[in-house]
């Protein structure tokens, strides 16, 4: 009785050549060869090919020939799922083009688009910019989605002079396959060239991370340009905000820097002193009737008045002093104004200009001025 599957396979083998001679496979010839082999199984693995019943149970409901046969299906199947497994495996390329819908192109075809782009770089290399335009063109409509191609039509695009078509042939390179870093070199050379220098900085960036080992000279090149060219932008841009702040303008006669004294000169014109004369004609020191619109209009004044009126305790100090007292009793009797260079002279009255100003600093010009200024 076989007692091991070893036993089992051995009765099993003996059956299908006991078989084989009964349905005709092996000739009569072959009879006594099989019988000594048989007997010779039997023997080796101690089993009884001649007992049906240890035969039968060894072999079940199914015979040797049967169960191998079932074998090889299943192995079939199996191979062909591996195969087709291999093969996505090997060609990521065709798999991704498959799962975006695009079409995949027959081996045929590849062999053509990979001509196309070998006569656009030699296209490219003559600088006829168009032709080589229309080749790469020609070979992503073999091959679509070809980040290489996509990125060699983007550089043609650039030569032309059309950044916006090279723009948008990089961004679509570099989404298909980030790791050709070309592509991101071509990228930031048209967002570069379009004024979009952070865009530009960031694409070069990229580059150098996908490059590794810091990346190639001229990567790195290409994103110190565009970071100075940033820093620039933001410079001018700091400038530029400085330059339009009221604090560096100054209104006509006013105080230049942090707000330091007034232009006399200004002050003295406004109000028909200092040997000015005004708008109605009025003389020098001894003044005619100041021109009361531009008083009114001026910065200056402006801030003297909403000083002087938040200020009670400074109005008072204003018109306890002497020369204050003076000059608007002889304005009062239609003297005119005193010169204002004398009155400035007074320290006690050149102090309040300054509270009344905003602070101490250094006297300026008409927009010009201490720290703060326009350049």
């Amino acid at each position: 009785m076989a007692t091991t599957t070893k036993q089992r396979l051995a009765l099993a083998i003996c059956d299908f050549l006991s078989t084989s001679l009964k349905d005709g496979t092996l000739s009569a010839d072959d009879s006594d060869s099989i019988d000594v082999a048989i007997n010779c199984i039997g023997e080796s693995f101690k089993v009884d090919p001649s007992d049906a019943a240890s035969v039968s149970a060894a072999t079940g409901a199914q015979n040797l020939l049967q169960i191998y046969g079932v074998y090889e299906k299943l192995k079939s199947t199996t191979s062909s799922t591996s195969s087709s497994s291999t093969s996505s495996t090997s060609n990521p390329t065709a798999t991704a083009e498959s799962q975006r819908g695009e079409k995949v192109p027959t081996d045929a075809e590849k062999a053509q688009a990979e001509d196309l782009k070998a006569k656009g770089n030699r296209a490219m290399a003559a600088k006829d910019y168009p032709a080589a335009i229309d080749l790469y063109t020609r070979a992503l409509a073999l091959h679509p989605g070809h980040a290489v191609y996509l990125s060699n039509r983007a550089a043609a695009h650039s030569a032309a002079r059309d950044h916006a078509s090279a723009r948008a042939d990089a961004e679509r390179a570099v989404a298909l396959d980030p790791s050709y870093t070309k592509a991101w070199s071509r990228l930031g050379l048209a967002r570069f060239a379009l004024g979009d220098a952070k865009g530009s900085m960031e694409a070069y960036r990229q580059g150098i991370e996908h490059e590794g080992s810091g990346g190639s000279e001229a990567m790195k090149k290409g994103y110190e340009t565009a970071r100075k060219r940033v820093e620039d932008l933001e410079a001018e841009a700091a400038d530029s905000a400085a330059a339009s702040s009221p604090a560096s303008r100054g209104g006509p006669g006013g105080a230049g820097g942090g707000g330091g004294m007034p232009d006399l000169g200004g002050l003295a014109s406004l109000l028909g002193g200092g040997g000015g004369g005004n708008r109605e004609g009025g003389g020098g020191g001894g003044g005619g009737m100041p021109d009361l619109g531009s008083i009114m209009s001026n910065p200056m004044f402006a801030n003297m008045a909403q000083s002087l009126m938040s200020n009670p305790e400074m109005m008072q100090n204003l018109m306890s002093n002497p020369r204050l007292r003076e000059m608007a009793d002889r304005f009062s009797s239609g003297g005119g104004v005193p010169d204002l260079s004398t009155l400035m002279s007074d320290p006690n009255i050149a102090d309040m200009a300054r509270n009344m100003m905003g602070g101490g600093g250094g006297g300026g010009g008409a927009g010009r001025g201490g720290p703060g200024g326009n350049p």
